[in-house]
């Protein structure tokens, strides 16, 4: 199924965000939404920024995950990692649907990307919350995740505040943790089916939830896997933002993930949701 109108927007999906059981899942579309300076907001032009920094063979020039694993292999880790430092330095400012989330009794926001922008929404909303980072394996051998406050200090994997960020892949901040290279997917992946890499708490708390994708895109096999692990054993429903005619196998995944897509443009849904007037 899927709606195809902004008339059409359910009104469950804003009854459902608003009563905390529907959770946010972010990707990096939901920085178009945002003004001023930002990072890079897709794979691509992320591997673009790297590949300007530093030099590698132009047939991986485009694909981020063999980029990343050649810059790891040939100039060291910390050179990668000094790479995306740079890359998510300039942060953008929070869109009004990032503010909006952030006001709300989420026990989980999902986000797939390595921006702060929701981790800057959440510090100014001045909730109860959290956040959870995805680590390279590469540098934490043996340990998943890692838990930060508000502040950016470590905390225990017991935390347990009112609304979870959980980062699957890394962020900028606090830490500069990222899951990037061919070598990093490689160790979650051989793991993540019997769900090891996702924090206990999350998949505790999902088992009450549906999912909301925002500026996600499942074009590629990573969003796909990861997404589908991550709302695994969770009650549902499950909706998409996508108004693009989505590929061959994005159709396939949301039918089988059981996924409603809903046709309009993001800034559109956004407002919708928040009622606030967006840039195009």
């Amino acid at each position: 199924m899927s709606f195809a109108t902004l008339n059409d927007l359910p009104a469950a999906v804003i009854e459902g965000l608003e009563a905390g059981t529907l959770a946010p899942y972010l990707g990096p579309g939901l920085l178009a939404l945002c003004s001023g300076s930002a990072p890079p907001a897709d794979p691509v032009a992320l591997a673009g920024v790297l590949t300007a920094r530093v030099s590698v063979p132009g047939k991986i020039k485009n694909r981020l995950t063999a980029a990343a694993q050649f810059i790891e292999n040939f100039k060291h880790r910390k050179t990668l990692v000094k790479a995306m430092d740079e890359a998510f330095t300039v942060q953008a400012l929070p869109s009004a649907l990032h503010r909006w989330l952030a006001a709300l009794p989420a026990p989980v926001i999902v986000d797939a990307w390595y921006d702060d922008t929701m981790r800057a929404a959440l510090a100014a909303a001045a909730g109860d919350w959290a956040e959870v980072q995805g680590l390279s394996q590469s540098e934490h051998f043996g340990t998943w995740t890692g838990w930060y406050d508000a502040a950016g200090a470590s905390l225990p994997d017991a935390a347990a505040p009112r609304t979870v960020l959980y980062k699957p892949w890394g962020g900028h901040a606090p830490a500069g943790n990222y899951l990037v290279s061919d070598s990093d997917f490689v160790e979650v992946l051989t793991e993540i089916d019997i769900q090891t890499p996702i924090p206990a708490l999350v998949q505790q708390r999902r088992a009450a939830l549906g999912f909301v994708f925002l500026g996600c895109r499942f074009n590629d096999q990573l969003p796909r896997a990861f997404a589908r692990q991550i709302i695994k054993r969770s009650a549902g429903p499950h909706y998409a933002m996508l108004a693009e005619e989505p590929t061959r196998m994005e159709a396939r995944f949301l039918a089988e993930q059981g996924i409603t897509r809903i046709a309009i443009p993001l800034a559109d849904a956004a407002a919708a949701l928040c009622g606030a007037a967006l840039p195009a």
